[in-house]
């Protein structure tokens, strides 16, 4: 496994296993079978439900956990401080951890600064690695870098080569944020498992089109986050990195950009309206964390 270190020093793998979407009496044998296929990086969230089973199979792997890099996040409905603080130790709980590596604040919407100050607080306190954001478009980041105490080291955006995201990836270099992308596969969207220029690149090197789209970003620098719940096809997108892209592939590639979000669109009046209304609809149920 090759990595990336972050701002504050910690070493991530350059490649997650996603459990997003996964029925939590299937998570502890997806990750099992992604540990023992080689994945180092799992990435869960409280809003998915299967934070349970991911804790469990990682606690019953026989894997040391210096190893292991777990990576959760706070949902909407526990963004402001004393929700967060509540909800990270809630996290912990469930997975039967005594530290998480990276907690992500899973949008930028409410009260994201207060949650942040949770986050920098079980940071400083040693329950968390790392500490970062997801879906926090470019100005957003911008904000949370300039006022924070800790700066976010992990911005995970909608990434695939659909939507590339080339300013915003930029915008995370001059940061120092390391960019990882939810949903490199595009969801399957657009027929993107039989696109004809990436079935070309992949039959120069042998590759499927979901090797070709993993090492395209981890090319990039960023890092990755497949999904599969088939264990031959964990190890076949795990396995890339015995090859390299050209320029000429990456021009290819690089074509094929929309410019924007296909699968969940966090600037659409939509989203926004959606989210703020879960966490209008938490914080009338007082106590419910998720």
């Amino acid at each position: 496994m090759e990595y990336r270190e972050l701002s504050n020093g910690v070493k991530m793998p350059l490649i997650g296993y996603g459990v997003f979407q996964i029925p939590p009496d299937e998570t502890e044998r997806c990750v099992r079978d992604a540990l023992e296929v080689g994945y180092r990086l799992i990435d869960t969230a409280q809003a998915y439900g299967n934070e349970a089973g991911v804790g469990k199979a990682i606690r019953e792997s026989g894997i040391a956990r210096d190893e292991i890099f777990v990576t959760s996040k706070v949902w909407v409905s526990n963004m402001n401080y004393e929700r967060a603080k509540a909800s990270i130790d809630a996290s912990l709980e469930a997975m039967g951890l005594n530290h998480i590596d990276l907690m992500l604040l899973h949008q930028a919407y409410g009260d994201y600064h207060g949650a942040w100050r949770a986050l920098e607080e079980a940071y400083r306190d040693g329950k968390l690695r790392a500490i970062g954001v997801s879906n926090f478009y470019p100005v957003r980041l911008m904000d949370m870098c300039a006022f924070a105490q800790v700066s976010p080291m992990v911005n995970q955006v909608e990434t695939h080569v659909f939507c590339q995201q080339v300013e915003a990836h930029e915008n995370m270099n001059q940061l120092g944020v390391v960019h990882e992308a939810w949903g490199p596969f595009a969801e399957g969207r657009n027929t993107v498992f039989t696109n004809p220029v990436l079935t070309q690149i992949g039959e120069k090197y042998g590759k499927s089109t979901a090797q070709v789209m993993l090492r395209w970003m981890i090319d990039r620098g960023i890092v990755p986050l497949p999904k599969s719940t088939h264990r031959e096809r964990m190890a076949q997108n795990l396995d890339v990195f015995d090859f390299t892209l050209d320029k000429a592939d990456h021009a290819a590639i690089a074509a094929m950009d929309g410019g924007h979000p296909i699968v969940w669109d966090h600037a659409s009046l939509e989203v926004g309206a959606g989210l703020l209304n879960m966490i209008a609809s938490a914080q009338l149920q007082g106590a419910k964390l998720y």
